[in-house]
């Protein structure tokens, strides 16, 4: 069996060790690195991310990695944009003032609503177990995607505050319900890919996720 190898870009952002940790158990060769040609060369890559967006984008922007994560992308190498990875792949971010990001899926960052529909207050960050819910639009198929197998209302791990929200709903994949918002928790355009839960901290569940994104 050959192994899948798959390269966890480090910037100095992100939980690396429990990522590595989650793709090895799927049987993946994992390299850690800052190193921009194995990046490139990488059968999969992916973005990790905590913190603030703006803190994010500028280390990936001091190591020229935004340029490369294009170039990669438009190779077709498969991305996997985790947590604050996956808020960097839309055009801009509203959190501290506008800060454009990578611009891979049109769309924009916006704040976890603290009011649910009725008024009632929500605890920021959303941290927690959640659970996967379908987009409202119809015919919506996780076939193929990072939740192949996946039951609805499966629960995963969240930790943010804000949330990446796509400008097509072609690009949404599943989301989960905070109060009665519909928070966006996967979004996919061809091989770049986002996923606002941690599946490295969400069991079983997670990691068969992990297993997909190997075999996309």
């Amino acid at each position: 069996m050959t192994l899948k190898t798959v390269t966890v870009i480090d910037y100095g952002v992100g939980n690396l060790l429990s990522v590595r940790r989650g793709l090895e158990y799927n049987d993946a060769l994992v390299k850690v690195t800052g190193d921009p040609e194995e990046i490139f060369q990488s059968d999969r890559v992916v973005l990790p991310g905590v913190g603030a967006f703006a803190d994010g984008m500028a280390e990936l922007d001091k190591r020229d990695f935004i340029s490369l994560i294009h170039d990669l992308t438009s190779k077709g190498t498969p991305l996997l944009g985790i947590c604050l990875g996956m808020q960097f792949l839309l055009d801009e971010s509203e959190e501290f003032g506008l800060t454009d990001g990578l611009g891979l899926i049109s769309g924009k960052v916006t704040a976890v609503p603290s009011h649910a529909k009725d008024g009632s207050k929500l605890k920021i960050p959303h941290i927690g177990w959640n659970n996967l819910v379908k987009p409202k639009e119809e015919g919506v198929s996780w076939k193929g995607t990072l939740l192949e197998d996946t039951k609805e209302d499966s629960a995963l791990y969240f930790v943010h505050s804000y949330m990446a929200q796509p400008e097509d709903s072609k690009h949404l994949i599943a989301g989960c319900l905070y109060g009665d918002n519909f928070i966006p928790a996967v979004i996919q355009s061809e091989n770049v890919i986002g996923c606002q839960f941690h599946p490295e901290k969400s069991g079983k569940i997670g990691l068969q996720m992990l297993k997909n994104f190997l075999n996309i």
